[in-house]
C-alpha cells in the first residue's frame, strides 16, 4: 500500500488511467471483431466497410499508446488480407 501522499496520488491516477485505457482497448477489440464477423458472413462490401471503420480506431489507439504501433500494423495487415481474400473468392 502507498504510504506517502505522493504515492497515494499516483496510485489513484494509475487506477483512473487503467480504467480509461481498458475502455479504449475494448473499443479496438470490438472493431476488430466486427470486421471478422463481416468476413465470416461472406459479404465483401460489408467486410470492406467494417475494415474501413476499424482502421481509424486502431490507428488512433496506436497513436495514444494504448496498443503498440507494430501490433496495430499487424492487425490492419491481417484483416486487410482476409478482406482481399474474400473479394478474390
Amino acid at each position: 500500500m502507498a504510504n506517502s501522499p505522493q504515492a497515494r496520488k499516483r496510485a489513484r491516477q494509475a487506477e483512473i488511467r487503467r480504467r480509461h485505457n481498458a475502455s479504449f482497448r475494448s473499443m479496438v477489440r470490438t472493431s476488430i471483431k466486427k470486421v471478422i464477423a463481416a468476413i465470416d458472413s461472406g459479404d465483401y462490401e460489408k467486410a470492406q466497410a467494417a475494415y474501413q471503420s476499424a482502421v481509424p480506431v486502431i490507428d488512433r489507439m496506436a497513436d495514444k499508446g494504448i496498443i503498440e504501433k507494430n501490433k496495430a500494423a499487424r492487425h490492419k495487415s491481417r484483416l486487410n488480407a482476409k478482406v482481399k481474400a474474400l473479394q478474390a473468392a
